[in-house]
């Protein structure tokens, strides 16, 4: 059901996060980045004007993008609709947390590098001990981050483009089961929660993460710009430096290049166990947007941004299509986070639809702020 800015469902937090203290952030000039706040438990809330918005522009993103959502600004929770305090299943729109683990690993000296053979990981399979020179054995941790493994296809890993989620069931194996070395019923308390959840104090909470055993887990609208928050501000949070700030600024600035094609999906043996999480194969191209799992607005291969009328420093994680996702614009100091039925991605006029209002709803100028 939509509902306005500010709505009874949000006043009494608006109450409750007017009292709690919150960290100002001076950004330096030379990132340019704006003054940002973060919050605590419970978001601190701004109305739209006072945030230099329009209002009835969010109201039009609101009609448009329909299902529930959230907007903040510079830090602040500038508008939601539906029921954006729910955990959904945001489905791929959930892999930056991935790659986010990921980068952890090699921060914290669980992975030496990006480039580690991922065989060495599986060291007693059968086909990797009696297949020395199989392609995927030159399988590495970067060809899954950016899903260029080809795994199950003829390309050597690298060489081409294949967002499979059979993959993805095998990298998300291989990083909880084998490089944090933690099962999946421990997952959540053991490496989700003390990495994400409880340093962002997300106030939705995980669930569902053994769910089908797929490895997903839930996340709500609200939730969801918390994450995005961080790699606004390049990894920081507060005061503390969560991620390194040169892996959170590689993480949405390194597209693969257009050269990389997409898989022809000529079927092939592969010596790793893969699974299916509901997907298919060879689902997409990258279309020069893809950057550590996030998709970038960058100029595809029509030669054109995918969203054109939309900055080029957005980032955002789609899911279906889509249906689910988070979006940052970092010039405008903005994040998004909606679950709808719309495909925003799939649908580039739809989503430059949402996200160009988005962007006019933008009322003052960085000078102002």
């Amino acid at each position: 059901m939509p509902c306005a800015p500010l709505s009874c469902r949000l006043l009494p937090l608006l109450l409750i996060g007017s009292l709690l203290a919150v960290t100002h952030a001076a950004v330096a000039a030379d990132e340019s980045r704006v003054a940002t706040v973060f919050p605590g438990k419970i978001w601190e809330q701004r109305p739209p004007a006072e945030m230099g918005l329009d209002a009835a522009r969010l109201e039009e993103v609101r009609d448009f993008i329909g299902g529930r959502g959230c907007i903040v600004r510079n830090g602040y929770l500038v508008y939601a609709w539906g029921e954006y305090d729910r955990p959904h299943d945001i489905a791929s729109a959930l892999k930056p947390f991935y790659s986010y683990l990921l980068l952890q690993a090699v921060a914290e000296g669980k992975l030496e590098s990006f480039d580690t053979p991922v065989a060495a990981y599986w060291p007693d399979l059968p086909a990797v001990k009696t297949s020395p020179e199989h392609p995927d054995l030159q399988l590495t941790f970067r060809h899954l981050g950016f899903q260029t493994a080809c795994l199950g296809f003829r390309e050597f890993p690298g060489t081409a483009f294949d967002y499979n989620d059979g993959t993805m069931g095998f990298f998300w194996d291989t990083l909880i089961n084998k490089v944090y070395a933690v099962p999946w019923e421990e997952a959540e308390a053991q490496v989700i929660a003390p990495r994400i959840s409880m340093p962002l104090q997300f106030e939705d909470g995980t669930p569902n993460l053994l769910r089908g055993r797929t490895g997903r887990f839930q996340v709500s609208a609200r939730d969801f710009c918390r994450f995005g928050l961080l790699f606004l501000n390049q990894g920081r949070w507060r005061d503390q430096q969560l991620l390194r700030a040169d892996f959170a600024r590689m993480a949405i600035s390194d597209p693969l290049p257009l050269s990389i094609p997409r898989t022809k999906g000529e079927p092939a043996e592969t010596v790793f166990p893969l699974r299916t999480i509901g997907g298919r194969g060879n689902q997409c191209d990258h279309n020069g947007g893809y950057s550590w799992m996030w998709w970038l607005n960058e100029t595809a291969r029509d030669q054109q941004r995918w969203f054109k009328e939309v900055p080029a420093d957005f980032y955002a994680c789609f899911g279906h299509g889509g249906r689910e996702g988070m979006a940052v614009l970092p010039t405008q100091g903005l994040i998004i986070s909606w679950i709808t039925e719309r495909e925003l991605h799939q649908n580039r006029n739809d989503g430059n639809r949402a996200f160009g209002t988005l962007v006019k709803a933008v009322k003052d100028t960085e000078a102002d702020r």
